[in-house]
């Protein structure tokens, strides 16, 4: 009897994915075939280990991107000029975090089919699932005003364009580059990851010019301190530009362009192939930071400084920086440091883009035009840029930067909270689900810097209360407006930490037989039996983002 064949739906790992794969029917005589030959027929062509990797290399790196944007630079420049190397180790343990919790949102993507945002909607009730959007909305505008200065900056450097025209400048520069996608968007993203890297090695050859002392690096790298003015105020910036909430949101939707096997080994495997990619992305960015630390901590704080070096590191940003650089570059310095600074601008702007697209078809079930969606981020990121650039000039632009990366430290929780508790239930993830020491760690590091931002938000606050200059009855209608708003911050992070789980987005594929469940442990076949089955297709409406095939 002659092979039927017809399309069916598998049951997907992630409830309501709507995966579809293409399945041959076959009849029984074919299923009785030996089990070697359907085993031999599917090795042939399995590719080498390597080559199924590079097909996973992608999402990782484009979401390493946001960890080399301004607002990152501008809090580690601050960082090495205030403290010098005593906050490095803020750096380390926070890309220890995001390591983690970015392999956690990959995971969600791959064995659920959804994004975190996509979960979200599905799981929460109305009101706080619109709570959540805005606040992720938020995030993504935040994560952009770095962004929008850092690009004014670089156009202040190079044409010497006032700031606050540069602000304005910035949204049509993203169109412009967004636009030119059409002709090439991979070898686009791959001249601005080479410009990004031209400012790493500026950086690179500038420690090895000014040599930091590899005993106070490593000191401050694994000795925690927090000592001096302002020393928990740059932490928790330095936090925030590194652990960005509207990056779990790209993560897991970035994974599902890519062709995962509807079995538990494929899933397994796509699961390790993209902490693999994470860790080496971020290793890198990892790298690319402490260098900007050790340099500004050097020049700034080690050995006599020149009272024109002391009176540039009191007041260092992003505008400023390229003096760091002099002693390589020369003449040049603030020339490549500019291109590169516009390079980081621009690539970090194009994920967050990506990532408010998401987080809107997610959360709301509404897709805009890229070049739409940009506009209107761009558009509300600008005004607040805008305003503090004109009364406040280069340095209360450099200060905002300061202020934008705290508020995504404060964020965070809302979109942490979830991703923590999705992964580690079954309900959600069945038995991809987290490990319990993946549990204990990502809960002690989530609970310790939720536990900072509100310490920090609690005590500055009572702080600025206590020694400002207004009325008393002005200070108590403030306390009167902020307070309920620190306890509903509070209780909004109580609340998503203990509500229990509702929704089961985890489907158990179908078990036929012994055989059928075997082949399915082996990640050869799907749970319907001995059956050839193609990789499962990618998402249709994330088909558009430009990644490497």
């Amino acid at each position: 009897m002659e092979a039927q064949m017809s399309t069916a739906a598998t049951p997907s790992f992630g409830g309501g994915s709507n995966r579809i794969a293409a399945v041959n029917i076959t009849t029984p005589t074919n299923a009785l075939k030996p089990q070697n030959h359907q085993e031999g027929k599917n090795t042939t062509h399995q590719k080498p280990g390597w080559r199924k990797f590079l097909s996973y290399v992608g999402p990782g790196f484009l979401v390493s991107l946001a960890y080399l944007d301004p607002g990152n630079l501008e809090t580690d420049l601050q960082a090495g000029a205030n403290h010098g190397f005593e906050l490095l180790w803020v750096v380390l343990i926070g890309l220890i975090f995001a390591l983690i919790i970015q392999s956690l949102a990959a995971n969600l993507g791959v064995s659920t089919g959804k994004h975190l945002s996509e979960v979200c909607k599905a799981e929460y009730p109305k009101f706080v699932k619109y709570c959540l959007w805005l606040l992720a909305e938020v995030a993504v505008i935040a994560a952009d005003i770095p962004e929008v200065i850092g690009t004014a900056f670089a156009l202040n450097i190079l044409f010497h364009i006032p700031v606050w025209a540069g602000v304005l400048l910035t949204g049509l520069s993203t169109l412009l580059l967004l636009g030119l996608q059409r002709y090439g968007a991979r070898k686009l993203e791959l001249l601005i990851a080479i410009l990004v890297f031209v400012m790493a090695a500026c950086f690179f050859g500038e420690m090895s010019y000014v040599k930091p002392p590899a005993s106070g690096v490593l000191k401050g790298m694994f000795v925690p301190k927090l000592k001096g003015e302002g020393a928990t105020a740059d932490a928790i910036a330095l936090l925030g530009a590194l652990v960005m909430p509207h990056n779990l949101f790209l993560h897991s939707a970035l994974v599902l362009s890519r062709k995962v096997p509807n079995s538990v080994r494929g899933i397994n495997d796509a699961c390790r192939y993209f902490l693999i990619e994470s860790g080496i992305a971020l290793f890198i960015a990892f790298l690319i930071n402490v260098a900007v630390v050790s340099v500004s901590g050097t020049v700034c704080t080690v050995g006599n400084v020149t009272q024109t070096t002391a009176d540039q590191c009191s007041d260092i940003t992003l505008n400023s920086a390229s003096f760091l650089l002099q002693n390589v570059l020369g003449k040049s310095s603030s020339t490549i440091y500019a291109i590169a600074l516009f390079a980081s601008g621009q690539s970090s702007s194009i994920t967050g883009t990506y990532a408010g697209q998401f987080i809107m078809q997610g959360f709301l079930d509404l897709k805009m035009k890229t070049w739409a969606r940009n506009l209107m981020t761009r558009s509300i990121a600008i005004t607040p840029s805008l305003i503090v650039s004109i009364i406040g000039g280069p340095q209360g632009a450099g200060r905002l930067i300061i202020i934008a990366s705290m508020i995504l430290s404060f964020e965070l929780p809302f979109a942490l909270i979830p991703l923590l508790k999705f992964s580690s239930s079954s309900t959600k993830m069945g038995p991809h689900k987290n490990s319990i020491y993946i549990i204990v760690i990502s809960w002690i590091l989530g609970l310790a810097i939720i536990g900072i931002n509100i310490y920090y938000l609690s005590t500055a606050f009572v702080d600025w209360l206590i020694h400002n200059n207004l009325p008393k009855v002005a200070n108590v209608f403030i306390g009167i407006a902020v307070f309920p708003l620190m306890a509903a911050y509070i209780g909004a992070v109580i609340y998503l930490m203990f509500r229990k789980d509702r929704v089961v987005t985890y489907i158990e594929p179908e078990k036929d037989d012994a055989v059928a469940q075997a082949h399915l442990e082996s990640g050869l076949n799907n749970s319907f039996g001995p059956r050839d089955v193609t990789p499962l297709p990618f998402r249709e409406d994330l088909a558009h983002i430009p990644l490497p095939e």
